[in-house]
């Protein structure tokens, strides 16, 4: 499979009046419904409002969760479902669904088996905050896991011929008179068009970057940067309801401790670079809570700050294991120099604190007990390979944990809690997995277990 493949989007005058399945939205779950339908015999089609594919899974950059793989019993981690189910249950305040974080957690080892029957092969492993194991899976180059699986589905979904049309708004969801899913209006190219489908899949993502939604759920939240693409407006989530789809847990929105947000553009930095053992500090240089604790605590101890913000600190040997810290050089966003005592000055930080500060958290590596927060994970090195880097941070918008009340099937239900026949859903556009709290990694793995488990339930309503 090449490296990068170059996408061109389908010509507008080739769209057609009929498929099998329509999929609202080309991120991870779009993509891998599509291509799980395609391969189970169906004609689907992808629609993407926006000029570009890949939604937010453009800017994964950790990994994909998953339990009881090869790839972890060869690193020698023993790992279950059980465990991988509890500690999801735990980080999300115990508000997951249960039966939906039962098919997610027994289902994952499966999906990273299915990613590597198609050649997309994730068997390098790293942790995120709120896991106890490595469950975070990605390529052995570190890429960041979004462009990489956006770009060899799209690839895959190129060899079979799933067509992709860019600029094409869905305005409305049909239903026929019997209350079953028949297709979609859908604005593109100028014109307003009618296709018609027995089946479809919603894949639109979140509402992270939709201040209509924010200021309907969490209007304490609108001054609140957002590290989510200007498409993720809860499209999907507005389509549905007005054919009467519940939503549930639309409150439960996610602050990411670690966004940069010192340039236009705001970037997450992601939960791989605390993963492979870097540090926070606050302005005096100093360590002030437990690096991967869940987003929400992490978030809230950096909130709790005097400047509300913080320094990532980590070192080259840090930087040889995530490959997106290229990505955050190259952006201008990570200072460098060849002491800490240099990076100290940098940063204008006491250089015998932050000398002091390594010391500890050296000292805590070697022992394996960080006896002042407690931290357990993220600890297989200490930082002493020059060059020092930092990168500022402070909390943003990153996930909305809500949206369409779905059931393990991925058909979504309406306001009585009955299936809206032919109509499915995957990925952030829906709600209840998470509980409060999305832990890192579980993102991806959601797109690829439900994305899945949409085409194969639109293939089983359509047989």
């Amino acid at each position: 499979m090449a490296e990068k493949f170059k996408f061109t989007p389908s010509a507008p005058s080739s769209l057609k009046e009929q498929y099998d399945v329509v999929i609202i939205g080309s991120g991870g779950a779009g993509l891998v419904s599509a291509l799980q339908a395609r391969e189970l015999g169906l004609r689907p089609v992808i629609l993407e409002k926006m000029p570009t594919v890949g939604g937010n899974t453009m800017r994964a950059s950790s990994g994909m969760n998953a339990a009881e793989t090869n790839i972890q019993l060869r690193e020698g981690i023993v790992d279950s479902f059980a465990e991988f189910y509890q500690e999801t249950y735990q980080g999300g305040g115990r508000l997951n669904d249960p039966e939906l974080l039962n098919y997610f957690t027994t289902h994952s080892g499966q999906a990273i088996d299915w990613l590597r029957s198609h050649g997309i092969i994730l068997n390098d492993l790293t942790i995120t905050g709120g896991m106890k194991k490595k469950r975070a899976h990605r390529p052995k180059s570190t890429a960041p896991i979004g462009s990489f699986l956006v770009n060899n589905l799209l690839w895959l979904l190129d060899q079979i011929k799933v067509p992709i049309f860019t600029q094409a708004t869905v305005t409305e969801l049909l239903k026929d008179d019997a209350s079953k899913i028949k297709g979609v209006k859908v604005q593109i190219a100028g014109e307003s068009k009618t296709i018609f489908a027995p089946a479809v899949i919603l894949a639109t993502g979140g509402f992270g970057a939709s201040k209509q939604l924010l200021k309907r759920y969490r209007p304490d939240l609108l001054a609140y940067k957002t590290t989510n693409q200007v498409g993720a407006t809860g499209d999907g989530i507005i389509l549905a309801e007005h054919i009467g789809a519940q939503v549930l847990q639309m409150e439960m929105i996610q602050i990411h401790p670690t966004v940069q947000q010192d340039t236009p553009h705001t970037y997450l930095i992601g939960e791989a670079v605390r993963g492979e053992g870097a540090i926070l500090v606050d302005q005096q240089g100093v360590r002030f809570t437990n690096e991967l604790g869940t987003r929400k605590v992490v978030s809230e101890q950096i909130t709790a700050l005097p400047e509300q913000a913080a320094y990532l600190i980590f070192d080259h040997g840090v930087k040889e294991r995530v490959k997106a810290i290229d990505f955050y050089a190259s952006k201008g966003l990570v200072v460098s120099a060849a002491t800490p005592s240099e990076l100290a000055k940098k940063l204008q930080l006491d250089p015998t604190v932050l000398a002091d500060t390594l010391l500890q958290w050296n000292t805590a590596v070697e022992t394996k007990k960080d006896v002042k927060f407690g931290r357990t994970t993220g600890m297989q090195r200490k930082l002493e390979k020059a060059p020092y880097y930092a990168i500022h941070v402070a909390p943003a918008i990153h996930y909305t944990m809500g949206g369409l009340h779905i059931n393990e099937k991925a058909q979504v239900l309406d306001q009585a809690g009955n299936i809206i026949a032919g109509l499915f859903a995957a990925g952030e556009v829906t709600g209840g997995l998470h509980g409060n709290n999305r832990i890192g990694g579980n993102s991806i793995a959601e797109t690829v277990v439900f994305g899945r488990q949409a085409g194969q339930q639109a293939a089983v309503y359509l047989a």
